[in-house]
């Protein structure tokens, strides 16, 4: 899988550079930011974590480790999310401040310099630190996973207990020269035994492979049942105690109300009021505030809200950040609706007339090509807003459950009093959404038939 994405990363990279730089007559800025993210949604949700089992990146870093093998530990001081989720949510930023959208040139070297990260980190420092500790997408893959139907773990947990050598963690070796690795073993140090969900999980089936007993299987589960149970995970912990965790499935379900405001119409005033309140014409303040407001201020105040009215209901004493961090994925699937905004513009993608002038890009902060025109739309009539509010459904009934469920778990006597506060924070941002699914909205790289 990984050598098809290869030569399709490859072919992006050079029409990026040396194509027409039309972003929607373009591979580079077409499929990475337009087909790329309506597929990564429906395949994390039908199959679960299968691109980064199928990650281009990695393959030069494999082929690397014939000729050399790293002896570094990551550092300790950074293992954690914090790193990753910074790395996320500068590419939103620069997502917006650099019009990634309507640049091939640019995407294409984004795509250059990830595979430069991959390659440096993981040939530096063993183990698969680049896919644990570092990429950006990664963390959103395992975020996403975790409302999948699919999940790789043990076939029989007795035949475990058994088991004496491991494998499915520590590889196989050939038994003449035990320097030599036959098999690896998971990377990301989940021990099969002991792994609960998707969480770190790359579905690269090292274990699967590595196993002696054929033990270890993809196997069917009740999508998000892992957000509402707290056992200790093997890698990852307990979830209600990761802080990182928590912020990042923060971040998830903010980042992508954030990306789908900067799409509608309504932005413009907001930033053209945000630069005369800071006396200035520069971009990068403007969407530094826009940000620290919409990442930073809002989620804290609204989850402190929910977290304090919750304390009050449950007639607990925990701290606030002890409840938000329990609370914080029952987001993750509501979030999922926030992240189909992208499927309807893989949807809408039409034929473009040039003549008109119109580019596809959205001309709306000089995005190259320069002078193109801004073409908001409102959704049709017809299947597309139909398959729209059919993820806003499912996302908001799975949130409410999830969150349900994490209520009863932690206080069985007062539940629907800790539940509610959380139920009206998911029904304010599912109705911030459906706003935003109303407005006029950039089609960013792609066609729009001109008038």
């Amino acid at each position: 899988m990984q050598l098809p994405l290869f030569a399709v990363a490859m072919a992006m990279i050079a029409h990026g550079l040396f194509g027409p730089q039309l972003a929607p007559r373009n591979l580079a800025t077409l499929l990475t930011w337009v087909h790329y993210r309506g597929a990564l949604v429906l395949v994390l949700l039908a199959a679960g974590n299968l691109f980064c089992m199928a990650c281009p990146f990695m393959l030069p870093r494999t082929i690397a480790r014939r000729f050399f093998k790293p002896v570094r530990r990551w550092p300790r001081w950074l293992r954690s999310k914090w790193l990753s989720l910074g790395l996320f949510v500068l590419i939103l930023y620069a997502y917006e401040l650099f019009d990634l959208w309507s640049s091939p040139w640019w995407t294409a070297w984004l795509i250059v310099a990830y595979f430069a990260a991959a390659l440096t980190v993981d040939s530096v420092f063993k183990d698969a630190s680049f896919c644990k500790f570092v990429c950006p997408i990664g963390q959103f893959n395992f975020v996403a996973s975790t409302v999948s139907p699919l999940e790789v773990r043990v076939r029989d947990a007795d035949a475990c207990v058994t088991c004496e050598t491991h494998d499915c963690i520590k590889g196989t070796r050939d038994p003449v020269d035990p320097l030599i690795v036959l098999q690896q073993g998971c990377e990301l140090g989940l021990f099969l035994p002991k792994k609960v969900g998707n969480m770190d999980c790359t579905f690269c089936l090292d274990c699967v492979h590595a196993c002696p007993h054929d033990n270890v299987v993809i196997a069917t589960r009740v999508p998000a049942s892992e957000l509402w149970i707290d056992p200790r995970r093997s890698g990852v912990g307990l979830f209600s105690r990761r802080k990182d965790l928590a912020a990042l499935a923060i971040v998830f379900a903010f980042g992508a109300l954030v990306n789908a405001f900067g799409m509608v119409s309504p932005v413009y005033a907001v930033e053209e009021w945000l630069a005369h309140r800071l006396g200035t014409t520069h971009e990068a303040p403007v969407l530094g505030v826009l940000f620290l407001l919409l990442l930073v201020v809002e989620p804290v105040v609204l989850l402190a809200l929910a977290a304090w009215l919750t304390r009050r209901g449950a007639g607990t004493r925990e701290p606030l950040v002890t409840l938000t961090n329990r609370f914080a994925y029952g987001r993750h699937p509501a979030g999922f609706r926030d992240l189909a905004g992208p499927l309807h513009l893989s949807l809408r993608h039409q034929p473009v007339d040039l003549r008109a002038g119109n580019s596809g890009g959205s001309g709306r902060r000089g995005a190259a090509p320069r002078g193109a025109q801004l073409a908001p739309h409102r959704p049709a009539a017809g299947a597309r807003p139909s398959l729209e509010l059919g993820f806003l459904s499912l996302g908001l009934l799975g949130s409410l459950l999830v969150a349900h469920r994490i209520a009863a778990r932690d206080y069985p006597v007062r539940t629907a009093r800790a539940f509610v506060p959380w139920a009206g924070l998911f029904l304010l941002l599912t109705a911030a959404a459906l706003w935003l699914l109303y407005q006029p909205m950039e089609m960013r790289g792609a066609m729009i038939l001109g008038g």
